[in-house]
């Protein structure tokens, strides 16, 4: 078993570990990945044996670019989890991905829920968090080995209009 400390929370991951083990051992090497089912090829970011699309439970890891856009936020102000509280006020983001964009129907994409953060890992200013921004993956490499990838501003032009909670 691999046993490794994020922000003083212990976080395991058996060596039987199919769900998390890949994406770990991927973001080690700086690399984002998510499931691609073997059935019908459709990417999915959320954990889960099964594909959302089709009934098969059958997936590979498929590397993805780990550029996108921000579909959804939230800005967290507080939080009961000790070891975050030093980061309030911080945003989740839920970033679409490139790949996959409006598959398999025109609503739906390769979604996934992420911290944003800026290029020195710290909690993006609200001021610059809104839907429609461009990001790009970044990777936190922790002391013990372990790397958590978290997303950042690109700087790239936004895809249409962006919009933001008043603030």
């Amino acid at each position: 078993m691999a046993v490794y400390e994020y922000r003083g929370q212990r976080l395991d991951i058996p060596d039987n570990d199919s769900e998390y083990r890949g994406y770990f051992e991927a973001a080690g090497e700086h690399r984002l990945v998510v499931k691609k089912c073997r059935a019908c090829g459709l990417l999915r970011g959320e954990p889960g044996p099964g594909c959302p699309w089709c009934p098969s439970l059958e997936w590979d890891w498929q590397e993805v670019s780990g550029k996108g856009t921000i579909y959804s936020y939230q800005i967290i102000a507080h939080t009961v989890i000790p070891s975050f509280r030093d980061m309030a006020p911080f945003a989740i983001v839920l970033v679409e991905l490139d790949e996959q964009s409006g598959q398999p129907t025109p609503d739906d994409g390769l979604r996934i829920i992420t911290n944003l953060v800026d290029g020195n890992l710290k909690p993006e200013k609200e001021e610059n968090v809104a839907i429609g921004k461009r990001v790009e993956v970044i990777f936190d490499d922790e002391p013990d080995g372990i790397s958590i990838p978290q997303f950042k501003l690109s700087g790239e032009p936004p895809k249409g209009e962006t919009w933001q909670h008043s603030i």
